[in-house]
């Protein structure tokens, strides 16, 4: 449902937002615990260098295991370091992960709802921006999301979905000086599902990699506005995608991502035209030492 809000003259189309919140590092679709491990090259010392469609290079290096409450998980540090949530992505940007007999989990703690937050508020602050010779746009966002996500089974069939994660986002968006609705209030749902769909080669800077796991999450967003007025029947934008390919023994090898601006297609602006935001990592080259050395 799309509704449209009146402030006196100035009309409002709800804030439909979307994250890509997705998790990292998959497993066979047929593995079992063992067999996971080469999906996970997790030795300290072992690196990996990507490389963006910009040119812009990441280094992902496993250090030593971390124990968080009670349970220890695979450590990863990063360079260059993360100076901007709102560019961070939990398949990019994975620090903490678990192996155990049913699925693959990763650690974000925190990290979610300040990532979230970091993005909610640049969207709010630009449709404010727009609109600010009317008046001031005052908000809070409240985000609430899961410590752990499920990446994926040890065993899974291709083609069979399975929930990764969900997070839950309020905000308040209140005019200053005061309007008609005095407040307005939309709740996000933002459910992620994963997909094995099968095997693939594929080929990098770093060479090319066969039987790599291909592996799609999809992101979908539902949203509910208080108070609710008139409106048109509409699906809602909130969905992305996002494309792993996992090589045996060395992990990930390629990342691909496809995201709309969810804002300006809700809220169609003549100076601004809505797009979309495609981006893609591919290995530059590696490192993965030998589990005997080390550091598992």
């Amino acid at each position: 449902m799309l509704i449209r809000f009146h402030f006196n003259d100035v009309v409002y189309k709800p804030i439909c937002i979307f994250f890509s919140l997705l998790l990292i590092f998959p497993v066979t679709a047929t593995a079992a615990n063992e067999q996971s491990n080469d999906y996970f090259p997790h030795t300290s010392g072992s690196f990996w260098v990507y490389e963006d469609q910009d040119g812009n290079k990441l280094t992902r290096r496993a250090v030593e295991k971390k124990t968080i409450t009670g349970e220890t998980y695979h450590a990863f540090s990063y360079e260059p370091a993360l100076e901007d949530w709102e560019d961070y992505d939990y398949r990019i940007h994975p620090h903490f992960y678990q192996i155990d007999e049913e699925r693959v989990t990763f650690w974000a703690g925190d990290d979610v709802e300040k990532a979230v937050k970091a993005r909610l508020t640049k969207e709010v602050e630009a449709f404010g921006e727009i609109h600010a010779a009317n008046f001031d746009l005052l908000y809070d966002i409240e985000v609430e999301a899961q410590d752990e996500f499920y990446v994926l089974p040890t065993s899974v069939t291709f083609n069979e979905k399975w929930d990764a994660a969900q997070i839950k986002a309020k905000i308040t968006l209140t005019p200053d000086p005061p309007q008609d609705p005095e407040e307005i209030i939309l709740e996000f749902t933002i459910v992620e599902t994963g997909k094995v769909l099968g095997t693939e080669n594929v080929e990098t800077p770093a060479g090319t990699f066969e039987d790599c796991l291909k592996i799609e999450y999809r992101t979908a967003t539902e949203v509910s506005i208080f108070p609710q007025g008139e409106g048109e029947e509409s699906n809602l934008p909130g969905e992305s995608v996002t494309t792993l390919w996992v090589a045996p023994n060395v992990g990930i090898a390629k990342f691909h991502q496809e995201a709309g601006d969810i804002l300006l297609k809700v809220i169609p602006l003549p100076e601004i035209k809505a797009s979309t935001t495609v981006k893609t990592l591919e290995l530059k080259r590696y490192e993965v030492k030998p589990a005997n050395t080390g550091g598992k």
